[in-house]
């Protein structure tokens, strides 16, 4: 259903692609122009950033959501994002509109939990949402689970379980990661866990990744956990494809040889 050509009466094939420099114009004139002419821009920004909602969406296959739903829920995470992006500082729109779209989406999900979760924790949850969006709007970056607690005035831990226990399940069957015809599955990452070989080969792993530089981890980890392709990593970070390969593969090497 996420790869079908219409979604919400949009044909998804002819959806436009603004360039980084054509956003920056459009969010200028949101800001500067006219009433008709920030509105024809605005109008402009959220079309042209439609595919970028798409591929939020896409994230949430397999969790039997309605993607017409989503596709509406994120278009407002959109909007949201338009309104309140700072143009000034030196960040591409997406690297700030994708975090606002996903937090849309799971504002949403969290809402229609079938889970039930105690009052006190959801109302810390949305407290702690609450804070993370405003504090994300005023410094173009998402806060630390410590900056959130702070803000709030309490313990990390509270934050912390407050937020995973208002997480969405997913399925055992939900892709992890696909490359071509090779797909990984969550329930092909839960077998044998009882192995002391598999153990330390985890936290070796784990380790090797902790290793990585920040730019590095963030692509190892939307490429090989997020399933994401190397297109879509470029365009949420703001670096060209080319940079996205030198960078994984010096990941790959940087892993294996501290793993051997």
């Amino acid at each position: 259903m996420y790869n079908k050509v219409e979604i919400c009466g949009i044909n998804t094939a002819k959806l436009p692609v603004l360039s980084e420099e054509r956003k920056k114009e459009l969010l200028k004139i949101i800001r500067t122009g006219s009433k008709h002419q920030s509105e024809s821009a605005r109008d402009e920004m959220i079309n042209g950033n439609l595919r970028l909602v798409l591929s939020v969406v896409q994230r949430f296959n397999g969790r039997g959501e309605n993607p017409d739903d989503l596709f509406q829920v994120g278009c407002i995470g959109l909007i949201k994002a338009i309104d309140n992006f700072n143009a000034d500082k030196d960040v591409c729109f997406s690297t700030y509109g994708v975090p606002m779209i996903i937090g849309e989406i799971r504002r949403y999900l969290r809402d229609y939990n079938p889970i039930r979760v105690s009052r006190s924790l959801r109302d810390t949850a949305y407290h702690a949402m609450n804070v993370k969006e405003q504090f994300t709007v005023q410094n173009n970056r998402e806060p630390t689970v410590e900056e959130i607690a702070n803000i709030l005035g309490t313990p990390k831990e509270n934050v912390i379980i407050a937020l995973e226990a208002i997480i969405e399940p997913i399925s055992i069957y939900e892709p992890v990661f696909s490359d071509d015809n090779d797909t990984i599955y969550v329930i092909d990452q839960l077998s044998d866990f009882n192995s002391s070989e598999n153990w330390i080969n985890e936290i070796a792993f784990k380790e090797a990744v902790n290793s990585l530089d920040e730019r590095e981890k963030s692509i190892f980890m939307m490429r090989f956990f997020k399933g994401k392709t190397q297109t879509e990593v470029a365009e949420e970070i703001g670096i060209s494809q080319a940079q996205v390969s030198r960078l994984e593969k010096n990941a790959l090497s940087k892993i294996r040889h501290e793993i051997q």
